[in-house]
């Protein structure tokens, strides 16, 4: 479900994909239920597409959220807006305890916490994941396994190189010959 539900840049909130257009798709906002277009020129992320930093990996922000509904017990996150960074970063260390500090910064905790409150009160359902999302997580995990199938009996066996043709005819020698061509003038009488 997370897939429909997009952040537009420069724009507060979080909007449900309605159509596409040809250069520009409509959304409709979660909050006010106001349907509006969004440009090609328009920076536009999907939620499905947002993954946390972790310490090892990256964490699906769907995850995330799902571990915010069980913390909060289904209710909203009522963290004041103007809370100092540390207790964001302790709020988020009880949701993902391995979130990685560095490049994981107060303004994204905060918008985590948005996004999750906004989806709450539209009453988007983000546990399930979209059959879409679990065939796609599938088919990438496939090839991967291929690869690193692929990997390693690469590993085991050198790869050979092929054997470079010998010549086996006779090499001739040539001498080269000089020549010069005299031309003949003759005078016209």
């Amino acid at each position: 479900m997370l897939k429909t539900i997009l952040s537009v840049s420069g724009k507060p909130g979080l909007y449900k994909l309605v159509s596409n257009g040809k250069n520009m798709i409509i959304v409709e906002s979660l909050a006010d239920k106001r349907k509006l277009p969004i440009h090609a020129r328009d920076k536009v992320v999907s939620l499905g597409d947002i993954s946390i930093y972790t310490d090892e990996d990256e964490t699906p922000l769907r995850e995330v959220f799902i571990s915010m509904k069980k913390k909060e017990n289904g209710a909203k996150v009522t963290l004041d807006p103007g809370v100092k960074p540390e207790e964001l970063k302790k709020y988020l260390a009880e949701v993902l305890p391995n979130f990685d500090r560095e490049r994981v910064y107060p303004t994204d905790i905060k918008k985590m916490i948005n996004w999750y409150n906004l989806l709450l009160d539209a009453e988007i359902a983000f546990e399930e994941e979209d059959k879409d999302e679990a065939a796609a997580k599938e088919e990438s995990a496939e090839p991967k396994k291929e690869a690193k199938a692929a990997a390693k009996k690469t590993e085991k066996a050198p790869a050979k190189k092929p054997a470079a043709k010998k010549d086996t005819a006779p090499k001739k020698e040539t001498k080269a010959k000089t020549t010069t061509n005299k031309s003949t003038v003759r005078k016209a009488k």
